[in-house]
Parts: C-alpha cells; structure tokens; sequence
C-alpha cells in the first residue's frame, strides 16, 4: 500500500473518529437536558432514534474505511450528506434546545476544508447553508428568530471564507518552501560534490608524500596538513549528515552485522586520528551478530569516538559490547577530565558545546551527539552519556538487536595492516574525470605497487584489467556503472570493481544495482581504499 493511501486512510479513519465522538457528546448533552426537565421527553426520544440511525451509518462508514483504505469521492460525498442531514433535522426537531449542535455544524465544515482542501470546503459550506435553511423551514421557533438565522447563515459563510483565505495563503507558503527546499537541496548536492573532490585529491596527496623519502621536519608538515584535513572533512559531513537528517531523507537499511568485525574496521580506519591524539583504542566484542544499518551506526560510532579524541587526547579508550537483556550495547570508555553533571542533560542539543573556565578551544560545532541521539532514534536505539568528572566518560549505543549468524559467510578477508606490497602487479583500470584526483589516485596506487591505467570516460576495450576503480559521476557521456559494464563486457568476465562518488552513498547504490561493488564516499581514506584492494586481491587468488 502506497504512503498516500495511508495517508488518505489515516485522515478518513480519524474523521470517522470523531464522528463517533461527537455523537456521544450530543448522547450526554440530551441526558443532561432530559434530567434537568428542560426538554420535551417525548422529543427525547425522537433524537435518540436519530441518533440510533445516524450511528448505524457511522459505523458502516468507520468498516467502509478500514475495509477500503483511500481516496473514494463517493463515501466521502455520502458522510457529508450524513453528516449534515443528521445535524439540520436534530436542529429542526429539538429548537431552542438544540442550538447548541450549530458549533459542530461549524467544525464539521472547517473540519473538511482542513481535511481535504479548498474544493472540499466549498461544498461543505453550501451544504451548511442548505442545512440551516432546511432546519429554519421546518421548525416554528427559528422561524420566530430571523435575527438569529441571519447571524449563524452569515456566521457559516464568512467562518468557511476566512479559513479558505487562510489554507491559500498556507498552501502558497508551502509551495514556497518547498521550492526552497528543492534549490537548497540541489546545491548542497552540488556543493557536496565540488568540495568533497579537493578534499580528496589533497588526501591522497599528502598520503603519496607521506610514504615518500621525507626529513623529519618534512614529514612533521605532512603530518600537520593531514591533521587540518581530516578536521575539515569531518566538520563537512557533520554538516551533510545534520542536513540530510532535517530533510527526512535518512531511512535505515538494516541487515544483519558481525559487529565484531565492523568494530575492528572502524578502528582500524581511525587508527591515524588515534595516533595523532596520542591515544591507544582496545575493543573487546565477542563474536556476535547484530541488525542493524551499517552506515548509520558508524556514523554514531564515529561522532562519538571523534569526542573521545578531542576530550580525552593521551588517554586510554575501550569499545566494548555487552549483553544487554535480549539486545547488545557498545561503550565506549574514556578517561579524560569528564563532564560536570550540569552539562549531561544539554550534551545532546544541537549547537551545544561544553565549556569549562580556562578551556582551550576545541573544533567541532556541537553537532554531533545531536546527530547520534536522531540516528539512534531512527533505529529504535537509546544513547546515552555517563560522566564523572575527572574520572571519564562513557557513552553507550544500546538496544542492537541480536540475530543468528549467517550459515554462508565469506571466508576473504583484507586487511590494511599487510604490507602495501601486497598490492604488486595489481592491474587497475583507474577512471575519474578531475584531473588531480586522477594523477593524485594514480600515484598512490603506482606507489603502493599497482600497475594504472588511467581514463577520464568508457577506457580501452582490449586491455585487460584485474580491477576497475571509478568515479561515479563523469559527465554526460558515461557514469561510473557504465564503465564497469564497458570492462566487464569486454573482457567477458565478472572484473572486481570500487566506486568512489561525491554524491550520496545511497543513491548511487540504486542506480549502480549491484551489491557487490562497494561504494566509498569522497574524501576516502587510504587506509580505507588500500585495505579494500588488498581484500579483493586476496579475493581474487582465491577464485
């Protein structure tokens, strides 16, 4: 079933509840009227049979709904009908005494304008009009009160005409912001794309020199230059992932995880970040398998541990899992100078930071736990944060959900920690269209002992590859997948093939279709990319 018939289904369904509502406050309100004899009884009982029937046909409507979900112009034409057939003769019928029911008159009409548009407000306000003037012809005491049936006719009119005023101006405004949203989107899109390439090419860059012949105060430089970079690509996707959070276009792909190794990856990734705090990570994890979104739970991991770096520099850190009742919970354990319990309660707001008096000035934004508090919560996950001041901190992801482990599992493993020459007489096919990060890409691998040939569009059909490794996005003739097929095609095997994209990760993994080919998200590590092609090397002696 399609978001809009649920959407539809929800309006209808609570329309219909309301209905029900109504009917048992008008129930009360003529008990009360017959007890304090200040209605006719044997009018009493005329309403409750209209009411009787007025009943049997909200519930046929309330089954109607829940029977058939959706937009359906025909039972929404017979509840008006109903409605202001029932409201205009218990008006009629009861006088004086009935009066009262004008107010849901009202809000039944403002209540279809509101439900369902300016088209639907309309009509609603004819057929309260209609119903006014049927309940003035039938019954002796609104006719002796022209005064007030003019004053609720106009009442009916000029309510129904402000609030049409109003859903136009609101619809406009919504149009407005969304036409907004559409542009703020395509140039983040953009933006995210045009910066993120510089970041990468600078990456790796300074990756080259460092595993060049450098002096001391050389390499320092180096060192100090990949420092500011990492900073400036963390503070940038801190600033996407709080983005794509506000536009509702996260939605959690969970799957089932050895998290033990996803874990050991993630440290093994920020193994430099550590170095250049002058911290030393251990991880204690069973062997255990958890459901969970991959991505999403790094990205909480990572902002949680890009804290304990800052924090807690020249101190020990532990990742571990612990079982908790039928769920799993990571920690992670700092001992830095902690939190003052004043700040636990606002760490997780946006924007903020803690500040202590003679502080020194620490990067970041104060994004980040609010970031690992909203993917949390996507996930059905609770965060939280255990602080004793001077002593450390503990931050827990809690609320994985266990799974069984997969009978069929991988037996290729990379790892980054073996020697580059791993990499020897790899043949790769190394396709990207900006020319810096294509020499920058090329002399990295050539470094680590790959044989490159390089291409910026469909490279050469009658070379033979052992690998294809490709930017998405490279222009109007072909897309990264295009080249894939192209290699693929031509040497009438399967090639092993990454993708390395500016664009979201996500994304390109829909229009790529293929879930064996990973997909690194600009700027990418090294470490990161050197570790994958050691995986599929390794991955290709054994086929």
């Amino acid at each position: 079933m399609s978001g809009t018939v649920f959407a539809a289904y929800d309006t209808e369904r609570a329309q219909a509840g309301v209905r029900m509502i109504f009917m048992s406050v008008a129930a009360c309100y003529i008990v009360i009227l017959y007890h304090l004899s200040l209605i006719d009884p044997a009018l009493v009982w005329k309403i409750f049979l209209l009411e009787c029937v007025f009943s049997v046909v909200a519930t046929l409507i309330w089954f109607d709904i829940r029977r058939r979900p959706g937009n359906h112009r025909g039972r929404r034409l017979i509840t008006m009908l109903t409605d202001y057939a029932g409201i205009a003769v218990t008006m009629a019928l009861g006088g004086a005494a009935m009066l009262p029911v004008y107010a849901i008159l009202l809000w039944v009409t403002i209540g279809y304008g509101l439900r369902y548009g300016s088209g639907y407000l309309l009509l609603a306000t004819l057929m309260a009009l209609l119903s006014l003037s049927v309940a003035a012809s039938l019954s002796a005491h609104w006719q002796s009160q022209p005064y007030l049936i003019v004053t609720l006719l106009l009442t009916t009119l000029l309510a129904p005409a402000y609030m049409h005023a109003l859903l136009k101006r609101s619809r406009q405004a919504a149009e407005a912001e969304q036409a907004a949203n559409r542009a703020k989107s395509q140039f983040l899109a953009q933006a995210s794309h045009d910066l993120r390439q510089p970041i990468h090419s600078i990456s790796l860059f300074t990756a080259c020199l460092r595993d060049s012949s450098l002096g001391t105060e050389q390499r320092r430089l180096v060192e100090n230059i990949d420092k500011s970079l990492h900073s400036v690509a963390r503070l940038f996707r801190t600033i996407l992932d709080m983005y794509s959070l506000d536009s509702g276009k996260v939605v959690p792909q969970l799957e089932s995880l050895e998290l033990r190794s996803l874990l050991q990856q993630f440290i093994q990734q920020n193994a430099e970040a550590a170095r250049w705090a002058g911290v030393e990570m251990r991880l204690r994890c069973p062997p255990l398998h958890v459901r969970a979104d991959p991505v999403l739970l790094t990205t909480m991991l990572q902002n949680l541990l890009s804290n304990a770096l800052k924090y807690a520099p020249g101190k020990p850190l532990l990742i571990a899992c612990r079982r908790r009742g039928p769920g799993i919970a990571i920690e992670i354990y700092d001992k830095g100078r902690g939190i003052a319990a004043g700040h636990l309660d606002s760490v997780f707001e946006e924007f903020y930071r803690v500040r202590q008096e003679r502080d020194s000035d620490v990067e970041g934004m104060g994004l980040g736990l609010a970031i690992v508090r909203r993917l949390g919560t996507l996930m059905d996950m609770r965060v939280s944060i255990h602080s004793v001041e001077a002593r450390g901190t503990r931050a827990v992801i809690d609320g994985l959900q266990r799974v069984e482990a997969p009978r069929a599992m991988s037996s290729a493993k990379g790892s980054s920690l073996q020697a580059p020459r791993m990499l020897d007489g790899l043949r790769v096919c190394l396709i990207e269209d900006d020319q810096n990060v294509l020499l920058a890409t090329a002399t990295l691998l050539q470094k680590w002992g790959c044989e490159v040939a390089t291409f910026s569009t469909l490279p050469d059909a009658s070379a033979h590859f052992d690998l294809v490794v490709t930017d998405f996005d490279l222009g109007t003739e072909a897309s990264g997948a295009d080249c894939i097929q192209h290699v693929r095609r031509s040497s009438g095997r399967k090639v092993p093939a990454i993708i390395m994209t500016g664009h979201d990760v996500r994304r390109v993994q829909e229009q790529v279709g293929d879930s064996e080919i990973p997909i690194l998200s600009k700027p990418v590590q090294p470490a990161e990319l050197r570790s994958l092609l050691v995986a599929l090397k390794l991955k290709l002696k054994t086929a």
